[in-house]
């Protein structure tokens, strides 16, 4: 028989920890600031440890709690993810949504309520791909995709600016030799078969050059190279906004804060002739919505830091 905790407290503290808010956290799934703290204290007292460090004007997550977050929203990624596929078997009026496996773990997934609240009678169904797009392929009805120009026979419309820049784990500058983007080649380089942008291309537009020794870790998608990079395994290149509620957290760090930002677009993509035609449109115009509010978000965050995007 398995021991579990209890699961209304881990999606309480799933939530406080992505946030880094108990207010946040309380209006996101709402009930009180006051539920919220009695679920983590009672998830902390289930397993002896304290999860946040609490202070009068900041909550931060201790090692342990950084641990276990990480752990469970990868587990409540994967659960939301079986959970729309069983839907197919409940309402008729489907919208089939094919996404990058990254993007759609660890932002769209996080964001479909809001959707599902404006538009009941449409159920989602999501596909993972990074497959190229076939006006012959009729298996989705809307396509996430970034950068891949203007396929022949599709429409499209831009949602979504992302901000590229090397990511690592804060420890990683405890041990110095990341003053530069020179002091890569002390580190290993992570990279992944989807990556928008490789290290080449990345160090000469920063001022820097790859060196012959330099020592790099390859992986085929985006999840397991972020993932190494939790490890401290090494420095990635990641879309910043998949990984800002671990920079938030101080989790994850930019070594070398706005230096060497790229861009590039997601769009979604659709075809003319589509029977969902109108749930296509409401769907297309959430994610602009959606993508403006992360935008901004950033920026909000950026100013913080004294950064401009």
């Amino acid at each position: 028989m398995r021991k579990l905790p209890p699961l209304n407290a881990v999606r309480t503290f799933e939530a406080a920890a992505r946030h880094v808010s108990f207010t946040k956290a309380a209006e996101e799934l709402l009930v009180t600031h006051g539920a919220v703290s009695r679920q983590v204290a009672l998830l902390e007292d289930w397993f002896g440890v304290k999860l946040f460090r609490r202070a009068p004007s900041q909550l931060t997550l201790t090692a342990a709690g950084q641990i276990y977050y990480r752990e469970v929203t990868a587990i409540l990624d994967r659960l939301a993810l079986a959970s729309m596929d069983m839907k197919q078997y409940g309402s008729p009026s489907v919208l089939r949504v094919s996404a990058p496996p990254t993007f759609a773990m660890r932002w769209l997934i996080r964001r479909i309520s809001s959707f599902q609240r404006m538009r009941p009678d449409v159920e989602l169904r999501l596909l993972t791909s990074i497959g190229p797009l076939n006006v012959n392929d009729r298996s989705f009805d809307v396509a996430i995709r970034g950068n891949v120009g203007e396929p022949v026979g599709w429409m499209s419309q831009h949602f979504m600016t992302e901000l590229i820049a090397p990511v690592c784990h804060v420890d990683l500058l405890t041990r110095g030799q990341l003053a530069s983007p020179a002091d890569l080649r002390h580190h290993t380089l992570i990279t992944y078969l989807t990556e928008p942008y490789d290290w080449p291309r990345w160090l000469a537009q920063a001022g820097g050059e790859m060196s012959a020794e330099q020592e790099t870790l390859r992986f085929e998608q985006m999840f397991f190279a972020l993932q190494a990079t939790l490890e401290r395994i090494g420095i990635g290149l990641f879309p910043l906004f998949l990984v800002i509620d671990e920079l938030m957290a101080g989790q994850l760090c930019l070594p070398f804060g706005d230096l060497g930002l790229r861009k590039r677009e997601y769009r979604s993509f659709y075809l003319a002739d589509n029977e969902s035609a109108l749930a296509i449109a409401d769907f297309t115009a959430w994610l602009a919505d959606a993508g403006r509010e992360t935008e901004q978000f950033m920026l909000d965050w950026a100013a913080t830091k004294g950064w401009s995007f």
